[in-house]
């Protein structure tokens, strides 16, 4: 697991990036890929799965 900061979250549109804590490298998360609700500057931990652009955050729980 990773650890990391909301940077963005969109609730409207169901999509956001995750800042990681220790790269500083940004994730885009979609909403399917949430186990919390989550919202701009929460702290939360999350996974790498490969995506169609790139490596996106899934199961993504508030820490």
């Amino acid at each position: 697991m990773y650890k990391g900061i909301v940077k963005f979250f969109n609730e409207t549109k169901g999509y956001g990036f995750i800042r990681d804590l220790e790269s500083g490298k940004e994730y885009f998360v979609h909403v399917t890929g949430l186990i919390d609700e989550i919202k701009s500057d929460d702290e939360v931990t999350f996974d790498l799965q490969e995506g169609r652009k790139g490596m996106n955050a899934v199961n993504v729980q508030l820490a």
